[in-house]
């Protein structure tokens, strides 16, 4: 009896070592499972950061590519820039150059046009005009002067007291327009011009006048010619008719330009009439065609009193 005792307890005590080692086994099983799951979510992550870095590194190289490729565009650039920098200093260096050459060219050629001014003026002021033949000598001082002042336009400084008649005379002297076979010249000067003085520039009223005269001398190969000087309002009126080609209305302004000659079979540079037309206007005043008269030309020139 005893002895199946014994055997019941030894018996129980091995179920429960055994149940206790299942347990055991169980819960080192499930722990085992429990490593394996782990350690495949970390080599699954592991993975993930694998193919991240992967992405990044692959990423990178063309960040890199890109940069590099930023990096010679940019080198190009700056050399293109150098580039244009260098032709923009040489043309500058040229431009510079050429306004200074323009410059000196300019000074020189006003100084050649103020000596050829001073000289012709000078050549007039020692004509004796009670010599014949001096008004020739004297057209041609004029001639000189008007290619010297055809594209004039700095105003004139105006310096001198003169009696009105003193530049009709003047002109009227200067171009023997008097004198002439062909010509009958007459000039009827208004009282009220005849005690008028005005303050202009002398020499240049006369050449101004003297041009519209030694025009219509010409153009008149056998004719009259008529100076009437009068005051209009607060302007010196010269008016100029003649009896030779009459001016049409589509020419008025034409006869003005430089070297514009409306009939080729006369004399002159044809810058007369543009002269005297500039040397008006930039004393103030101004030189004009009257189309309304038919009968030849009438030129009016005026100035400021």
């Amino acid at each position: 009896m005893i002895g199946y005792l014994i055997l019941g307890v030894i018996i129980v005590a091995l179920l429960v070592a055994f149940f206790f080692q299942m347990k055991s086994a169980k819960e080192a099983a499930e722990d085992s499972e429990q490593l394996l799951k782990d350690y495949q979510r970390r080599i699954n992550e592991l993975q993930k950061l694998m193919d991240d870095y992967r992405d990044l590194q692959k990423n990178f190289d063309n960040v890199g590519t890109g940069y590099e490729q930023a990096l010679l565009a940019f080198d190009k650039m700056e050399e293109e820039k150098q580039t244009v920098l260098k032709a923009k200093e040489n043309l500058e260096k040229q431009s510079n150059d050429l306004m200074g050459s323009k410059q000196k060219l300019e000074e020189l050629v006003l100084k050649k046009k103020d000596f050829i001014e001073k000289a012709a003026e000078d050549l007039k002021k020692r004509l004796d005009f009670s010599v014949p033949g001096m008004h020739y000598v004297s057209q041609l001082a004029n001639n000189i002067l008007n290619i010297n002042d055809v594209e004039m336009e700095t105003a004139i400084e105006c310096d001198d007291n003169c009696m009105v008649s003193d530049i009709a005379n003047q002109a009227i002297r200067e171009t023997g327009i008097d004198k002439y076979n062909h010509i009958s010249f007459r000039s009827d000067m208004a009282e009220v011009a005849l005690s008028t003085m005005l303050f202009t520039n002398q020499n240049l009223a006369t050449r101004a006048l003297a041009n519209l005269l030694d025009n219509a001398i010409k153009f008149n190969t056998g004719g009259a010619v008529t100076l009437y000087t009068t005051v209009n309002d607060a302007n010196v009126e010269f008016v100029l008719e003649d009896t030779g080609v009459a001016i049409q209305p589509e020419e008025a302004e034409k006869i003005f330009e430089p070297f514009t000659k409306l009939n080729n079979f006369f004399d002159g540079a044809g810058c007369g009439l543009t002269v005297a037309r500039s040397i008006a206007r930039r004393l103030n005043g101004d030189v004009k065609v009257d189309t309304d008269y038919t009968r030849g030309a009438r030129f009016i020139f005026t100035l400021p009193i």
